[in-house]
């Protein structure tokens, strides 16, 4: 029986500690070391888990024997903590998104190249059987080919939130708004079903939010590589949050649909999941029954594993942390690639600079 993945954790803050619960529910890998720049929080977390605490990934690998690094720092640090993991020798999950900008994701990649390790973006909704169900319907071309995809969240951050961290909320320190925060999951899920964009046109802008310097909002069209189109609309601006949806319409006629989110949205370390994800929309000729049956499956899924410590958040994240050192350990291709986790960065990257050219830019 091959050992488990002995893996580090670079962060300790609010997504960290939804981690360290996760490494309780797979086989594959254990938690065994933390590190940071900040040493009275680290050595907290360190204690509160039974980790080792280290200055440094290369300490980590050193030290704690770590073949494996989770960066879960805030977003403008991913891009540094990834590449001293990787030149570390070790493999890489980064939390989303991956970087700011697609030239640091390129540094990431071609780090990982150069090391010969493995670079996965953490994408957990990938693992909701909802989304799982509309991905297998369209490889099978069940709706003929994608046509068209509505993405829509319509969520809700207040004040607190964001004064939750020092780092919310500011370009310096965030990056962004709801675009390079709560946005890169459904966006995420947008390229998995539809492939990459080509043409993008869109604006973003703070509606509601006063307190804070980045974007709650925005709109785009969009334009995939296949010929497919779709239309997106992201806000945080709907007290107290409504939903989350990912919508996909074939040439067929027939139409699937996934609620990833419903009520008030999740937060990280903040907040539990309020409603289960689900498939709210299943027009394929044959199946339009199944619907029901879906809903009612994944209503049971997220009732049994929600009622357990860290909810269904911890139970989705184990799935991905499972998938990851599986990967690592038995060499099997990853489920979520630095190169999706870059299309994702390259979304954003691209519809921030058209916000600020007044709506027509190029493509990053």
């Amino acid at each position: 029986m091959k050992k488990k993945v002995r893996v580090g954790l670079i962060g300790y803050g609010k997504v960290a500690q939804l981690h360290a619960q996760a490494f309780g529910d797979i086989s594959s890998g254990e938690l065994v070391a933390v590190c940071g720049r900040n040493r009275e929080r680290r050595n907290a977390f360190a204690a509160a888990w039974r980790l080792g605490s280290r200055n440094s990934p290369e300490e980590m690998a050193e030290q704690d024997g770590v073949e494996a690094v989770i960066v879960a720092t805030p977003h403008p640090q991913h891009r540094d903590g990834a590449i001293a993991a990787l030149e570390a020798g070790c493999h890489v999950l980064v939390e989303k998104p991956m970087a700011l900008t697609t030239a640091q994701c390129d540094e990431m990649i071609a780090a990982a190249d150069k090391a010969g390790k493995l670079l996965s973006v953490v994408s957990q909704r990938r693992w909701f059987p909802a989304c799982a169900r509309i991905k297998k319907a369209i490889q099978e071309g069940k709706i003929g080919k994608p046509g068209l995809l509505q993405l829509t969240i319509l969520g809700w951050r207040d004040e607190a939130y964001y004064q939750s961290d020092p780092w919310r909320g500011k370009w310096d320190a965030e990056g962004g708004g709801i675009l390079i925060n709560q946005a890169p999951h459904q966006i995420d899920l947008m390229h998995w079903f539809m492939g990459p964009a080509e043409e993008i046109r869109g604006y973003w802008d703070n509606i509601n939010h006063p307190y804070i310097e980045v974007d709650d909002s925005a709109v785009a069209a969009v334009r995939f590589k296949n010929g497919s189109m779709g239309s997106v609309l992201v806000s945080n601006s709907q007290k107290p949050g409504l939903y989350a949806k990912v919508h996909i319409h074939g040439s067929s006629g027939a139409s699937l649909g996934v609620q990833t989110d419903g009520g008030a949205m999740f937060i990280a370390g903040m907040s539990n999941i309020t409603e289960p994800p689900l498939n709210d929309l299943w027009t394929i000729p044959g199946e339009e029954k199944l619907l029901d049956t879906y809903r009612a499956e994944d209503a049971a899924l997220f009732n049994r594993i929600n009622a357990r410590p860290g909810g269904a958040a911890v139970y989705f994240f184990a799935l991905q942390l499972e998938s990851f050192c599986s990967s690592v350990r038995n060499g099997l291709p990853l489920a979520t690639s630095g190169s999706d986790g870059r299309e994702t960065v390259r979304f954003f990257e691209t519809l921030y600079r058209m916000g600020r050219a007044g709506g027509i830019a190029g493509m990053v």
